[in-house]
């Protein structure tokens, strides 16, 4: 029986050092992302179609993975256009609203924004899905808007001449949003087809919605500009995609959902002293104490949770 629980007690570990590590290369994103827009003239729609090319192969390995190795049912009509909804709608656009959000404002609000996601899961459960929120729920929401305010009035002092500071935002905003309904729509669908096919084939979709989008209205003059822009597609793809997600992933089979959702807090945290170190960005007090807000927030939020 010792021996059993020490066991435990090591996989436990190992999950949260797996989750944190994934945590960490997942808050690059932000850094990477600026970093190209700061060094090279690639614009947002070129930068995230190179993102989902080189993940392309990884997502493809999964979907022939979840179609021989799951012993499931096939998937009905009603499901595939559940999947392409989430992929397009949920993953497609939040990418996008991101990548196109950080043009305009700094890494570290757009971490702090993008952060109110957990806050939209609840709102669109208790709303849509008539799910009743416990009323220390909403005290997690209202520290979490908190801090947000808080943070993002110190962060409006410093960039009164940025012109598109509010655009940014709402980008930004409406990236949490998209994302929220991407995570809430995944935890209703996943039982039924599983997180692997799920996961796959929601990345497929998205991948195709990003695809058409550069086709469209994609910057071909880039292709003209050198190659060192592909360089910060690749390493957007590798390090702040795939890898993280392959961890976080693993993370979640041995400490469960909540148990990650507690330990990805450091995310804000990590891109903001990224952003500091790497861009430049400056720390300031009221980014601090609206970091601090949206954490506690957060961890209520997934500390309430059985």
């Amino acid at each position: 029986m010792i021996e059993k629980v020490r066991t435990t007690q090591k996989l436990s570990i190992a999950g949260v050092i797996i989750t944190l590590i994934g945590s960490l290369f997942f808050s690059t994103k932000a850094v990477i992302v600026k970093y190209a827009f700061r060094e090279t003239a690639v614009d947002a729609v070129s930068l995230l179609a190179l993102r989902m090319l080189f993940s392309l192969p990884f997502f493809l390995v999964m979907a022939w993975f979840a179609t021989n190795k799951e012993k499931q049912s096939k998937l009905t009509i009603k499901q595939w256009f559940y999947l392409a909804l989430m992929g397009l709608f949920g993953y497609y656009l939040s990418s996008y609203f991101d990548f196109a959000g950080l043009k305009y404002i700094s890494a570290g609000i757009e971490r702090l924004i993008l952060f109110l996601y957990p806050t939209f899961v609840l709102l669109i459960n208790a709303v849509v899905f008539k799910e009743k929120a416990k009323p220390v729920q909403w005290v997690a929401v209202a520290l979490t808007y908190a801090g947000i305010i808080l943070a993002y009035t110190g962060e409006l002092s410093f960039s009164k001449n940025n012109p598109g500071f509010f655009l940014g935002s709402w980008l930004i905003f409406l990236c949490s949003l998209t994302f929220a309904i991407y995570i809430v729509g995944s935890g209703r669908i996943i039982p039924i087809v599983g997180a692997t096919k799920f996961t796959a084939y929601a990345m497929l979709f998205s991948t195709v919605g990003v695809f058409i989008h550069f086709l469209l209205a994609g910057n071909y003059a880039i292709m003209h500009s050198g190659t060192s822009f592909i360089w910060y597609g690749l390493l957007i793809a590798v390090v702040a995609t795939v890898i993280p997600s392959w961890l976080v992933s693993s993370g979640t089979k041995i400490i469960g959902s909540n148990n990650v959702a507690i330990v990805s807090t450091i995310g804000p945290v990590s891109t903001i002293l990224q952003a500091h170190f790497i861009l430049g960005e400056p720390i300031f007090a009221a980014q601090v104490a609206g970091t601090i807000l949206i954490v506690i927030g957060v961890l209520l939020l997934g500390w309430r949770r059985k």
